[in-house]
């Protein structure tokens, strides 16, 4: 269960990639968000991004058209 749940469905990018940016700078390390986006370009975005930073993919996953994140917080 993550600590947090970002809805960033419909949004369009950049936007759910900028708006995981700003909930991961609210958290604590070591607190999970969840991340639930429609845009495509979240599939390549968010992982890409997570690999350059301090933060720690979980998991991803894709049913119907929503990608899911689920992003460690680092220090």
């Amino acid at each position: 269960m993550s600590d947090k749940t970002l809805d960033a469905t419909g949004l369009r990018c950049p936007m759910p990639l900028l708006k995981t940016k700003l909930e991961l700078n609210a958290m604590a390390p070591g607190q999970e968000l969840e991340v639930v986006a429609t845009d495509t370009g979240s599939k390549r975005d968010i992982p890409a991004w997570l690999a350059l930073s301090s933060h720690t993919l979980v998991s991803q996953s894709e049913s119907n058209g929503e990608y899911r994140f689920v992003i460690k917080c680092g220090g």
